[in-house]
């Protein structure tokens, strides 16, 4: 569907090397009370349901990512791959605060302060590289303001419709 790839392969990596020191901190986690008060069967029916439901709120956003990019901005492929670099590493990351309990985030247990300083920090780190003058190693290329702020709306209502979903997806799914 596009005459270029989405992300270079070095983009790739360095989003999966991010995404995945952002992740570091989620055997520090605090949990929900409601959560440790008893033993929780695996339900394989929820999980999958949870996952699809997930799943398609991604796709969408992802799609809706695309034609911001592609046919909002005109973007070349350097500018998409930015864009979209930006876009998705926000959204991988910042989603952890919210699958992370069944709870509201500003209801739930706080996050660990490690989850957060990784999260947070990988997350700068992302930015840092796309802004700076590293961006070139990467093969990434300014952005507008504009665009910049249209992926941090993307993200923003990505994260308001992930929120949604959980609840969608969990609806009925009580712990065993």
């Amino acid at each position: 569907a596009l005459p270029f790839l989405p992300l270079l392969p070095l983009q790739i990596l360095l989003n999966n090397l991010l995404y995945d020191l952002s992740e570091i901190g989620i055997p520090f986690d605090s949990v929900d009370d409601e959560d440790t008060m008893c033993p929780h069967a695996w339900d394989m029916k929820a999980i999958l349901h949870f996952t699809i439901v997930m799943g398609i709120v991604s796709s969408v956003f992802d799609a809706a990512t695309f034609l911001i990019l592609l046919k909002g901005f005109g973007t070349d492929a350097a500018q998409f791959q930015t864009g979209w670099f930006l876009e998705s590493i926000a959204t991988q990351i910042l989603v952890i605060f919210l699958i992370r309990t069944r709870r509201t985030p500003w209801r739930a247990t706080p996050a660990h302060m490690a989850l957060v300083v990784t999260s947070l920090g990988a997350l700068g780190a992302a930015v840092l590289l796309v802004t700076s003058p590293l961006q070139q190693l990467f093969g990434f290329v300014p952005l507008s303001w504009p665009l910049i702020g249209a992926m941090a709306g993307v993200t923003a209502a990505y994260l308001a419709a992930a929120e949604a979903a959980k609840h969608f997806a969990l609806h009925g799914s009580k712990p065993a």
